[in-house]
């Protein structure tokens, strides 16, 4: 993959990280960087809860300029909420703002946010338009194919984005009727790349590095996203990258690797977040980066009995 411009922002490497609710956090984004991923996001945040000051929003948005580049995503539907959100994050050292149009969450949708937004194009527009007259910085959007399959329109979503201004768009090839589940269709990739002159990211069912390649080549698409796959697997940039520059797959990490990780990963996460949540949080982590071990199911209920930070070092050291 060539680099890319995004509004000013070079993005060396078009592979990156998907935003992802629990998982995209500053501590896995840094290890993700460090094995490949050549764009970061955080996890959404509402701009109601910025602008409302809610105290939970500070962690979401924090960011490093190591990170660079990095995004924050907002998700909202509306404009004048949107606006005041990004005057009040503005000076924050992110490269990027993406908007969310695609978490399929009922709560998200029913408030007329996220992909819900897949069916309110004249709305999306006032939104688009709102965050590229107020951001310095470049805005992206992250979409989903439609909301239903018979109302398959990115295409139109992404042309209305890009006469708003807005610098790149990705593409989650599922609708919100599929949640995650299904094939998803990258054939609406494809479109999309036709519709526009904007970069335009693919995500779904990259899972390798011949998944990557199969993606570049029947859409087109300028860079690519890996969203749930990268659960568990920060090592999956590096493999994919690996396998589109010399055609070799590489051998997954053995579990000593993936142990010192997970280490590691509790950790750096316990600095940044205290003992407490990190011990709660990495259950979930631990759990992802240990599926498909021989006895993994002896493993999760290990996990999640385990309270400190040292317990979790004893059972995996």
């Amino acid at each position: 993959m060539k680099s890319i411009d995004l509004g000013g922002v070079k993005i060396e490497y078009p592979l990156g990280l998907a935003p992802m609710a629990g998982v995209t956090d500053l501590v896995y984004r840094k290890i993700c960087k460090e094995l490949g991923a050549g764009l970061l996001c955080t996890e959404m945040v509402s701009a109601k809860a910025i602008v409302y000051k809610n105290k939970n929003t500070s962690q979401l948005l924090k960011t490093e300029t190591s990170e660079s580049p990095v995004a924050v995503q907002l998700f909202g539907s509306e404009p004048e909420f949107i606006s005041k959100a990004i005057e009040m994050i503005e000076d924050e050292p992110y490269d990027i703002l993406d908007f969310n149009m695609g978490c399929p969450v009922p709560k998200v949708v029913k408030n007329h946010e996220g992909s819900s937004l897949m069916n309110e194009p004249d709305q999306a527009e006032k939104v688009f338009t709102a965050m590229v007259r107020t951001s310095k910085k470049p805005v992206t959007v992250k979409m989903r194919s439609g909301f239903e399959a018979g109302n398959i329109n990115a295409p139109l979503i992404a042309k209305i984005a890009e006469d708003c201004g807005v610098a790149a768009v990705a593409v989650h090839a599922r609708t919100r009727e599929q949640y995650y589940s299904g094939k998803a269709d990258w054939n609406v990739i494809k479109a999309v790349k036709e519709a526009v002159s904007i970069p335009v990211f693919g995500n779904g069912d990259i899972t390798d590095g011949a998944s990557a390649k199969a993606c570049l080549e029947m859409t087109g698409c300028d860079g690519l996203l890996i969203g749930r796959a990268a659960m568990g697997d920060p090592w999956i940039f590096r493999e994919i990258k690996n396998y589109l520059e010399i055609g070799e797959i590489m051998e997954h990490p053995g579990k000593e690797e993936i142990f010192k990780m997970i280490i590691r990963h509790a950790k750096e996460l316990a600095e940044e977040k205290g003992e407490y949540i990190a011990v709660r949080e990495m259950r979930s982590h631990a759990a992802w980066y240990t599926h498909g071990f021989p006895k993994a199911a002896a493993i999760r209920r290990e996990i999640n009995t385990v309270t400190s930070i040292e317990e979790l070092t004893s059972l995996f050291s």
